[in-house]
């Protein structure tokens, strides 16, 4: 559900290498985009809808799974009308725009026994499963620090990503990456934020934030600092160890990811990571198993990205349950 960049750029191609899952409808509010993917993926008029119609999919059996990859400000409606047409769904991140929406999504999903993922690539990848590891058996014994940023330079005014009514702003596009990083590197839940926000360029970022730096303290008491940006082109992960550290960059690309720690190196090949991430998810409904990123993944970094938003907002370190 949606054509743009992602959809069409990535996933479409991915979903030609997947083993599991395959492309087998649409829904676009663009005849032209309509017909183009018609042509190029040999789909059937029958699995093609709009917007308005798209609720007839429940009467479509060729259709299992809905993937979201639409602005945050519609993923709530989707994937409740997605479930309720009886299909399971992927959703893109960040889930949703407040715990709120997160909890009627997961109950919207319950409530009809479908299957729940939201799209965090990085938890599909060996080599960030590498990083978890570590933290996991304490084999470089407790994490101390970690630093963690990603982001890229957005210059487009009109587009839904600078602006907040669409669910945009640096923090939950980008920022969601950086949180990630921290959180599984350490594989702890924070219980307490600060954050700081920086706009440059007034002229494309009127109403969100270009770069917001966030510190999370966590219970075993590791710190990490981190950075989502729409201004800076950053993408690492640095750990550090008590008995040594981690450095990765890049840390969550589409292209892959690699470094390398006290251990030794961290560089496990993926063909291609939208392909695996999707492979995954249909292999959990297909097993009756629970996602490797089900719906309270989602929901947790919304929690913590709220916590941050207030943060940044009165100056504050704000304390997470």
């Amino acid at each position: 559900v949606g054509l743009g960049y992602y959809s069409t750029d990535l996933l479409a191609p991915a979903l030609q290498k997947t083993k599991h899952c395959y492309l087998a409808g649409i829904v676009t509010g663009s005849p032209e985009k309509a017909e183009k993917w018609k042509k190029q993926y040999n789909i059937p008029d029958k699995n093609i809808y709009n917007y308005q119609n798209f609720d007839q999919i429940a009467n479509n059996p060729d259709i299992d799974v809905v993937y979201v990859v639409l602005p945050p400000i519609l993923h709530k409606e989707f994937t409740i009308r997605a479930a309720n047409a009886g299909k399971h769904v992927f959703c893109e991140k960040p889930m949703a725009l407040n715990v709120s929406e997160c909890e009627q999504m997961i109950k919207a999903c319950k409530t009809n026994k479908r299957s729940l993922s939201i799209g965090y690539r990085c938890q599909h990848d060996p080599n960030t499963q590498a990083f978890m590891k570590i933290a996991r058996d304490k084999s470089l014994g407790k994490v101390k620090l970690v630093s963690c940023a990603a982001g890229y330079v957005e210059s487009r005014a009109g587009n839904w990503k600078v602006k907040r009514a669409m669910g945009g702003g640096a923090m939950y596009d980008m920022g969601v990456y950086a949180l990630q990083g921290a959180r599984l590197a350490v594989g702890e839940e924070p219980i307490s934020v600060s954050a700081q926000t920086i706009v440059n360029r007034t002229e494309i970022f009127k109403d969100v934030d270009e770069t917001t730096n966030f510190q999370l303290h966590f219970p075993s008491g590791a710190i990490a600092s981190c950075t989502g940006s729409h201004g800076i082109n950053t993408n690492f992960l640095k750990a550090n160890y008590e008995k040594g550290s981690l450095f990765m960059e890049t840390f969550s690309s589409y292209a892959g990811n690699k470094g390398y720690s006290t251990l030794g190196e961290i560089n496990y090949p993926v063909d291609h990571i939208q392909a695996l991430q999707m492979d995954n998810d249909a292999l959990a409904i297909l097993n009756n198993q629970t996602p490797l990123v089900p719906g309270e993944e989602g929901m947790r970094d919304i929690r913590i990205v709220q916590a941050i938003q207030q943060a940044s907002k009165n100056g504050q370190t704000v304390r997470l349950n």
